[in-house]
């Protein structure tokens, strides 16, 4: 008989359960049941989180191709801690007459009791990993809570500094905290100088990139970096009006504002990258000291809202069929769409321009605008004559999208984000009012009744933004989608027939990118 041996361990050591006295202890239970051959598969400083590891991904395959007769581990969970990567691991090896032996919980598949026993293990297994994991998230919150720098990217200004500092029982630790970089910072303050000079985040960028200042990746800036810089109170001096300002937004603050430092915010992100809501954020007083004058960073945090408020929506002008996935061939940008001057017969043309050569005037990127008409109707010819696509998968899929992309399973769901901005901003109006009447002479005062006035202000357009969609909305019955669906067999009805907004659903389905090079005057398709 032919056991295979599988060996697994987080991190490299020689203690405990390494690598080789998992092994030994396999073979010598081996050896007990008669076992005559080993085969070793060993996974040395990988996490049982997952099962993407190269010495169980070629046992998994030897297990496929039959190469041995049992599998024999030191314990349940060095094959995994998730309970749905085990249980397809041990159906793998069932389906394929193959024994699985834990000797640490005694666990042996050639009978059914082993078989349940493995699977409440495993289960047990997973358990452990999420409480670790939960224990893990409550000790970060608790570090964070005394304004210490706990890793990732450095705001640009600073770098991530050791120190070293005694506990409470005279212990060595150590801990690490934002140092300062003047020549960054000295970037970081003009930032905010030019936002209060323009009050736009777009000037500022075109100010940026036309005098070729860089961020701290050495990338140029965009209108999103700009925007987090300014709103980040990593660079205020903090101060109570800034807390408040903090707290009104619904984010737990922790620590004494002194005039001096900084804040750092954590718990923002969840797993997937995207922003929590700010009820979850914590906000610290940092071991940093701060360079913007709290005045001054909340007068540019409200300059920032209102113009986000009084932002026009866009795309109106012109339903742009490729925005989102043409790009510049020179620069790599996003294009975007512009207006072009009236002809002598009075027709108006719009074009395809690169938007780092909008936002840096023409200092960073020189690509050539092109007609959306002209390269819209080229776009489609091509489709036209050489998209090989099964039209029975292409109908599905455009039919789930339109279904979608027209709200049919919930066609109020917009209607019910419009509805709870308006009760949040309500509620913090009555907060900010409950605060106003204890703070009436105090500085903070100001600062409040300001934005008393920007969440008024965010409640009447949001009202209006009700009644322009209720205006607006399309509402697709199914009988129009599948006659759509239907007609998508003939690409040539298609091209002429289709309606503009569906049009450009299906190019988001069918197409990744389009490179726009005018030198050559050529665009290049890359399908999905």
């Amino acid at each position: 008989m032919i056991a295979a041996i599988y060996s697994r361990k987080s991190i490299f050591t020689s203690k405990g359960e390494s690598i080789e006295n998992q092994i030994k202890l396999c073979k010598e239970y081996g050896n007990k049941i008669g076992i005559q051959k080993y085969i070793l598969y060993e996974d040395e400083g990988f996490s049982g989180g997952n099962t993407n590891r190269p010495s169980f991904q070629k046992l998994i395959r030897d297990a496929k191709a039959k190469k041995f007769n049992f599998l024999i581990c030191y314990r349940l969970d060095r094959i995994s801690r998730n309970v749905a990567d085990f249980s397809s691991t041990l159906e793998l090896l069932q389906k394929n007459n193959i024994s699985f032996i834990s000797i640490k919980e005694q666990f042996d598949t050639t009978s059914p009791i082993g078989k349940a026993m493995v699977y409440i293990a495993s289960v047990f297994a997973q358990l452990e990993r999420e409480t670790i994991s939960e224990r893990v998230k409550d000790n970060m919150l608790e570090l964070a809570k005394t304004g210490r720098w706990l890793g990732g990217q450095t705001p640009l200004g600073f770098h991530s500094e050791k120190i070293l500092y005694l506990d409470h029982n005279y212990q060595e630790k150590y801990m690490y905290k934002l140092s300062p970089i003047e020549s960054e910072l000295n970037l970081v303050k003009l930032i905010f100088n030019k936002y209060l000079e323009f009050k736009s985040l777009r000037k500022v960028n075109n100010y940026l990139l036309e005098n070729n200042f860089k961020t701290k990746l050495k990338c140029n800036f965009n209108i999103r970096t700009i925007s987090d810089i300014l709103s980040n109170p990593t660079y205020v001096i903090a101060n109570e009006a800034v807390f408040n300002y903090l707290k009104n937004l619904g984010i737990n603050c922790v620590g004494i504002p002194d005039n001096k430092h900084g804040i750092l915010t954590y718990n923002k992100k969840n797993e997937k990258n995207k922003y929590k809501d700010t009820s979850k954020w914590l906000a610290a007083i940092s071991k940093h000291e701060g360079i913007i004058d709290a005045s001054t960073w909340l007068k540019v945090q409200s300059i920032l809202n209102s113009n986000k408020i009084n932002s026009p929506r866009l795309g109106k002008t012109h339903n742009a069929l490729l925005t989102g996935i043409l790009r510049c061939a020179k620069c790599g940008s996003p294009m975007t769409v512009i207006h072009g001057t009236k002809n002598k017969f009075g027709s108006k043309f719009f074009y395809y321009s690169c938007s780092m050569k909008i936002a840096s005037k023409g200092s960073k990127c020189n690509n050539k605008n092109i007609r959306t008409d002209k390269l819209e109707s080229a776009l489609l010819n091509n489709l036209n004559k050489h998209i090989l696509i099964s039209f029975s998968h292409l109908s599905k899929t455009f039919y789930n999208h339109l279904k979608y992309s027209s709200n049919s399973k919930d066609p109020n769901i917009e209607l019910n984000l419009f509805k709870k901005t308006i009760k949040e901003n309500e509620m913090a109006i009555k907060n900010l009012i409950n605060q106003l009447s204890q703070n009436k002479t105090s500085v903070a005062g100001k600062y409040i009744i300001k934005e008393i006035e920007a969440k008024e202000n965010i409640i009447n357009n949001t009202k209006k933004q009700i009644l322009t969609y209720k205006n607006s909305k399309i509402n697709l019955s199914n009988n129009n989608i599948h006659v759509i669906c239907h007609d998508l067999k003939k690409i040539s009805y298609f091209t002429e027939k289709l309606e503009d907004k569906y049009k450009k659903i299906l190019f988001h389905y069918l197409i990744k990118k389009i490179i726009w090079d005018a030198s050559i005057e050529t665009i290049s398709i890359y399908l999905k």
